[in-house]
């Protein structure tokens, strides 16, 4: 039987949709302001195809390093394509976007087993538009797909994990804004990474005997990850607890006459 009364799991529900709107717009917001500085030829430079040359510092680093990577990836499973990464190369796509993170899961009750798909609200997968992960799994799933198309799936995506790990100011201000950066791989795209944003607050999945019952009520094959409350009662600011230890370091009595 389902452990969360109807009740709660409605509150929860509705609380984790307001949450997720509210951090995407504000996360959104942030990626639009630094999204210059996130695009290949910052890090590449001029082995970005393009019109002029644009010299940037520890370009031909970056590109030794982007092209061990494709090797490794497009090598093996589920692309099977050659290794090689010739300079410069072409970017289709330079602007952001984001979405949700979602993934399959077999729900195992008592009485029956389901397969649903399941999304991570507080959890986005960044990639440059048009080369996200719905539109790779069309790409792997169309028989009569071209080398090149899974190709630049698997550069675009090596980009933005590339992009963001070279620019580890831009890591550290979104961790400072409780953004951290995070890289993922996921079993049906081999080692293919996947650069997403997720939020001081996580998530999590009820007991499979909610998610089951859930979706056989809503008629859905989906099911939305429940806001973890306790995650955001225990918030601590980071910045205050570092002030307040020079504070105790220089004289603890100092704080009370605050």
């Amino acid at each position: 039987m389902p452990t969360i009364s109807t009740k709660k799991l409605i509150a929860l529900r509705k609380l984790t949709r307001s949450l997720s709107e509210t951090l995407h717009a504000e996360l959104l917001g942030t990626l639009i302001t630094i999204e210059p500085l996130l695009r290949p030829r910052t890090v590449f430079g001029e082995h970005v195809q393009g019109h002029g040359k644009e010299l940037v510092k520890g370009a031909d680093k970056a590109l030794k390093e982007l092209q061990a990577d494709f090797a490794e990836v497009a090598g093996s499973k589920p692309f099977h394509l050659p290794k090689e990464l010739k300079a410069p190369f072409e970017v289709m796509s330079a602007s952001l976007e984001m979405q949700s993170l979602e993934y399959s899961y077999t729900a195992r009750g008592e009485r029956e087993s389901k397969t649903v798909k399941i999304a991570s609200p507080l959890k986005w997968v960044v990639n440059y538009r048009d080369y996200g992960l719905d539109e790779l799994k069309r790409v792997l799933a169309d028989r009569n797909r071209t080398e090149e198309q899974l190709r630049r799936f698997v550069l675009h995506f090596l980009l933005v994990e590339h992009v963001f790990t070279r620019q580890k100011g831009i890591k550290e201000m979104l961790a400072a804004l409780r953004f951290p950066v995070v890289v993922e791989r996921r079993p049906e795209f081999g080692g293919l990474p996947i650069t997403c944003i997720t939020t001081a607050v996580s998530t999590y999945r009820p007991d499979d005997e909610v998610i089951i019952e859930t979706t056989e009520i809503s008629g859905s094959e989906e099911f939305e990850e429940f806001v973890k409350v306790s995650d955001i009662t225990g918030m601590k600011d980071a910045l205050r607890e570092r002030l307040l230890e020079l504070v105790k370091a220089q004289d603890p009595s100092l704080l009370e006459e605050a």
